[in-house]
Formats: C-alpha cells, sequence, structure tokens
C-alpha cells in the first residue's frame, strides 16, 4: 500500500507557511518510490521529472561520464517507441520533454497542459524505464559525446572551469569532468551501461516530482501504475562517499591561441544545507553575484579591466567552492588579481554596510520568488528540498532566513572562508612570462 505523508499539519507555523506547504504532499510507493506534488491551481501547466539522487561524482574512474551517456541513451528508443517516435509524441502534446546530468543528480522532465498528463506520464516513464540500450546506437552516440567533449575543450571558460575542478578535488569523482573523457567514453560497451543503468535507476535512489496543476491523489495512482515494473528489491541504495579534500594549488596553462587569460581564484566552501549557506549565497552576491557587486564595480566599471567578472557558488552535499571568474589581457592579470583580494581583505576587516547588505538581500529574494513562479522550477525545487534538506521549505521559511543575517555574519564567514591559505589559482591562456606563486595570494 502506498504510504501517504502530509507534509504540513502543525498549527503553530505561519498560516501563510502552513498555507503554502499545504499544497505539498508526498507518498511512498509500495515499491519504495516517493512521489512528491505541489498543486499550483492557478496554472494550467505540469512539469514532472524522475530524478536520480546520484551523478558522476558517484562514478568509478573507469566509467568517468557513464551517467551522462546513460541520460543520452534513454532517448534512442526503448522497447516500444523509437527516438523518432518520441519525437512526434511530445509535438502532438505540445510539450517539451528534456534531461540532465550533473555532479550528484540526473533529471528527466516533461512539461505539458495538465489535460495532457496522462500522455506525458506515458512517455516520460517509457522513456526511463524501457531502453534498450542498442549496441549500434550506442557506438552512434559515443560518437556524438566525443565531439561534445571536443567542443567543450575548444571553450576556454569551460576549459578553466575543468582545469580547476580536476587540480581542486585532484583524484576524486567530484573532480572529474560530467562528460568523461575520450578513454573513458570510447570503452562503453552494452554490458557496461545495462550494467550501471540497473544499479542507479532503483526505487532507493529515485524521486518523482511533479508540480502545476494536479490533484495529488490521482496523480499517484497513475505514477503507481506506471511504475509497477520496477520492483521494491531491485536494486539498494548507492552509498555516497565521504567528502573530499581541496587542494590549494596554482595552475598555470598556456594556450597561445586564447586572446584573453581566462581567471578562476576560489576557495573550499560550504554544503548545500549548511546552516550558514544564506549568508554565504549573501557574501557571493556582495563579492561578485551581480551588475551592482564590488568586483563587477571595481574592476569593469571603475577600471575597465575585464569585460566579464562575476563569482558563483558551487555547493554539494557535503563540501562546495566559492569562485571568482574573470576574462582578462596578460597584461592586467595581476592587477585583476591584486584587486580580487583587495576584496577579500576589505570583507575580512569591514563589516559591509547596511545599504549593500539590504540591496544584497532584496536581489537574493527576487531572484528566488522569480525563479519560482513556473511549474518547472517549482517541480526542481521539491526534489532538490528532498536530496537535501529531507523537508520543504516556504518561501517565507527562506525569506525569514536571509532577512535575519547581518553585517556581522557577513564577515564572520569572509574570515572563514578567505583565507590565503586555502586558494587555488587557475589561469588559461597565452600567459607568455606570468609567473604567480602562493605570496601573490596574500590577503
Amino acid at each position: 500500500m502506498p504510504i501517504t505523508v502530509p507534509v504540513a499539519e502543525n498549527a503553530s507555523l505561519p498560516a501563510a507557511t502552513t498555507a503554502h506547504l499545504r499544497d505539498i504532499r508526498q507518498t511512498t510507493l509500495s515499491n519504495g518510490l516517493l512521489v512528491l506534488t505541489e498543486r499550483m491551481p492557478y496554472v494550467r501547466s505540469v512539469a514532472m521529472g524522475v530524478w536520480i539522487d546520484c551523478g558522476s561524482r558517484d562514478e568509478a574512474l573507469a566509467v568517468n561520464g557513464i551517467s551522462h551517456f546513460i541520460e543520452h541513451m534513454v532517448f534512442k528508443g526503448t522497447t516500444t517507441r523509437s527516438a523518432k517516435d518520441f519525437a512526434r509524441e511530445i509535438d502532438a502534446i505540445g510539450g517539451n520533454l528534456d534531461a540532465f546530468t550533473g555532479k550528484e543528480t540526473i533529471c528527466f522532465n516533461i512539461k505539458v497542459l495538465d489535460e495532457n498528463v496522462p500522455a506525458a506520464l506515458d512517455l516520460l516513464t517509457d522513456l526511463v524505464l524501457h531502453p534498450t540500450f542498442a549496441p549500434d546506437d550506442i557506438v552512434k552516440e559515443q560518437g556524438v559525446i566525443l565531439e561534445e567533449i571536443k567542443i567543450d575543450e575548444d571553450n576556454p571558460d569551460y576549459l578553466v572551469h575543468e582545469l580547476f575542478t580536476q587540480n581542486f578535488w585532484k583524484g576524486d569523482a567530484l573532480g572529474r569532468p560530467i562528460l568523461g573523457t575520450v578513454k573513458t567514453v570510447s570503452s562503453f560497451t552494452q554490458q557496461i551501461v545495462l550494467g550501471e543503468y540497473a544499479r542507479r535507476f532503483t526505487p532507493p535512489n529515485m524521486i518523482f516530482s511533479a508540480a502545476g496543476n494536479i490533484e495529488h491523489d490521482t496523480f499517484v495512482a497513475q505514477v503507481e501504475a506506471a511504475f509497477n515494473s520496477l520492483s521494491a528489491s531491485s536494486g539498494e541504495r548507492l552509498a555516497k562517499h565521504n567528502a573530499p579534500k581541496a587542494f590549494p594549488h596554482i595552475t598555470l596553462k598556456n594556450k597561445k591561441s586564447l586572446e584573453q587569460v581566462q581567471f578562476c581564484l576560489a576557495v573550499p566552501s560550504l554544503p548545500v544545507a549548511h546552516p550558514d549557506r544564506f549568508g554565504v549565497h549573501l557574501l557571493n552576491s556582495i563579492l561578485g553575484g551581480g551588475m551592482s557587486s564590488r568586483l563587477f564595480q571595481s574592476i569593469r566599471e571603475d577600471r575597465g579591466l575585464a569585460y566579464s567578472i562575476y563569482s558563483e557558488m558551487n555547493p554539494f552535499r557535503d563540501t562546495g567552492s566559492l569562485a571568482v571568474y574573470a576574462g582578462c589581457s596578460a597584461d592586467k592579470t595581476r592587477e585583476v588579481l591584486a584587486l580580487t583580494l583587495a576584496e577579500y581583505t576589505r570583507l575580512k576587516q569591514e563589516p559591509v554596510t547596511d545599504e549593500e547588505l539590504k540591496r544584497a538581500k532584496d536581489q537574493s529574494k527576487g531572484n528566488m520568488v522569480l525563479g519560482l513562479e513556473s511549474s518547472g522550477s517549482r517541480m526542481s525545487n521539491l526534489a532538490r528540498q528532498q536530496m537535501y534538506h529531507g523537508r520543504f521549505f516556504s518561501v517565507d521559511d527562506i525569506t525569514n532566513e536571509i532577512d535575519a543575517i547581518t553585517p556581522v555574519d557577513i564577515q564572520r564567514l569572509a574570515q572563514q572562508l578567505l583565507v590565503s591559505d586555502n586558494m587555488a589559482l587557475t589561469l588559461l591562456g597565452n600567459l607568455g612570462t606570468l609567473k604567480i606563486d602562493r605570496a601573490d595570494l596574500a590577503c
């Protein structure tokens, strides 16, 4: 029997929070598959996704890239549909069928009008549960992905990210490319693909989430009928590895064909679910998260040293990074580095102003609310909150936490994270005689 758990039955919660969470329901099917829904009666769309709670960081070295490869291969045909059949049927209902692979997840998702939910569910179920992985298709897709790897290696923005990541989490799967390598992708056989698919696509490793104009009980009954072929005994939950060690490093990669030097300066940061996650989010916003950020104003607007400069967080389940990226000429690289480090020092030594913090808070809250206005974003939010937090947060919950952050919190986090000895620097481009050593990273 399916087990349905109400998400919000707590009268002590604020009324708005309780009302929001009351629209979220979860049911565990008899085979162990967790189904999450959020009812949005004011829209006509429904977005649904099958989430696999593992990604490229859960791969062995010999099969690096297999998660991404499987994500591609399921679209090549099933026991009842060809790739052309999928294309025709999704167009016939005016829907959007997509997928992606990340470091920690694989997701297959579809978005349609509410009246087309049964047809969409049938397509999504067939795609995920009944791929054939035909040997001829495997060979063809190997060629496609090898070309994709070449394209990315020709992209300096991508390449500097990969160089940084591989050296920052050196020797760990988190540092390996999601696409895999020419060697690993070329080695994939039908036996390898079937074995890795069977290991990952099991009820303990899967979440089915949906948001839009749907009724939970009716939808759960449809999902249970569709997924009844997925046995409760098929596989176990994949074990999660310990957090990898981050390696401070300076990597200078000379590539004479590039006009600019691609610049990445990073430090270890906090995991997705850390209590200080919103504080780091605001720190990132103030540092380089937008056009009003310190780095953008100082380096681009005031001095014209770079066209693109920004900072970003990369949080994972047990670790993370906070990185600054820029593109500049080789003769301006030292100045860009020095100005970036000067902003690090200022964040550590001086509390941010109330006005600057308020602007960062308003930006963060605005981006969050605008980002949750579609059924697709709500569907994704459901699955991610379940995977990383094991509970659901309303918009009010999150905005209250953001509003509670003080300048003292931002300064404390800056002092905790922006430590010279922990910094990693990657430079890619026509470097000439440019040399950087550890003393140049002092702040």
